[in-house]
């Protein structure tokens, strides 16, 4: 599964992000995206017997483990960050779904497709696909790769 380093990810990630364009695009709409696909799937129905056991444990909450033992095997150190990251999305989720203003699926369907459209904008600027068309993981990896710009800026290691 994950048989290469972090920095081996994100040199290979970064080699079909160099625009800048398209970074300030993925920089915007790559935590969005994984924001959206956290709503996407809390807004699953659960069967009776799990939302019997706590009101936020639903399949997204449940994809936590996915999630953080992904982050972990890459990077320890990077997978606080993403960890965090991860239960800031879920508690924005939460709190939007509280407001009952508007389907949380229906927005993050919205949201995901105009998301995606700008990144595929990016892309032809760039003049290159989206990794994930290579690897699927490279869809994981997209937030890594961002978070691994702020510990760098933050003068943290990873």
């Amino acid at each position: 599964m994950l048989n290469k380093t972090a920095d081996q990810w994100f040199n290979e990630y970064g080699d079909s992000h160099q625009n800048k364009t398209n970074k300030f695009i993925h920089w915007l709409c790559v935590p969005l995206i994984f924001l959206v696909i956290l709503g996407l799937v809390w807004a699953i129905p659960v069967p009776t017997i799990m939302s019997g056991i706590h009101p936020y444990f639903n399949w997204s909450t449940l994809s936590f483990l996915f999630i953080a033992g992904f982050y972990l095997r890459l990077s320890p150190r990077l997978a606080i960050g993403l960890i965090i990251f991860t239960l800031l999305c879920y508690s924005l989720i939460a709190w939007y779904e509280s407001l009952q203003i508007a389907s949380l699926a229906l927005t993050c369907i919205v949201l995901f497709i105009i998301l995606w459209v700008f990144q595929f904008i990016g892309h032809h600027i760039e003049g290159k696909k989206p990794s994930f068309f290579k690897d699927i993981q490279f869809l994981m990896i997209g937030p890594a790769w961002l978070m691994g710009f702020i510990y760098r800026r933050l003068g943290l290691s990873y």
